[in-house]
């Protein structure tokens, strides 16, 4: 357990800081601006992306400027590793999308391929419409589907192992107050 502290700590230390605290919270706060143009009177269905959405919906739900009800979803391709592989749910929506506007917010829009499918499932449990909200988008040329972007997004970053924010590097280091990038990767 040691070991795994100091290697945490080290990876921190390390670490390049991509987007500071305040950086950050201007991001969540002009999500939060346009989200709250976008969707004010739509009655809509937020879901909160388990465990990287946490941090980034709990300081853009006190933000958004109308009522809105929030639920919880858990889909993942890591589970703490630091590549992806196949879509595991370990928690599906159970509140009805029948004809509601959902909004699905998620830490990061990397490759894409988890936040297409979470939009593929709300579609098909019969939501009206669904828009998807990130944090970071991480360009590169290998999303899921040719010009896939996010509805809204607070900040565009390089292609670099990213922790912070709701992020993490082997589960760890979801708390660290801006967006870092992992030495060497």
């Amino acid at each position: 357990m040691t070991d795994t502290v100091a290697e945490m700590n080290q990876v921190f230390a390390e670490a390049d800081c991509l987007a500071d605290e305040h950086q950050v919270h201007a991001a969540v706060k002009a999500m939060a601006n346009a989200i709250s143009a976008r969707l004010q009177g739509s009655n809509p269905l937020l879901f909160c992306v388990m465990n990287g959405g946490l941090i980034l919906t709990g300081q853009l739900l006190p933000q958004l400027k109308f009522p809105v009800q929030a639920e919880y979803l858990h889909a993942t391709r890591y589970r703490q590793e630091t590549t992806g592989g196949i879509l595991e749910w370990k928690l599906r929506p159970e509140a009805s999308m029948t004809d509601r506007t959902i909004l699905i917010v998620d830490d990061i829009l990397d490759e894409g391929t988890t936040l297409d499918a979470i939009v593929d499932y709300c579609r098909a449990h019969g939501a009206r419409e669904v828009l998807t909200a990130v944090l970071v988008d991480k360009q590169h040329d290998r999303k899921a589907r040719p010009g896939l972007k996010a509805d809204f997004t607070g900040m565009v970053v390089e292609d670099r192992f990213l922790f912070g924010f709701g992020m993490d590097y082997k589960g760890y280091w979801r708390n660290a107050p801006g967006i870092y990038a992992v030495k060497g990767l």
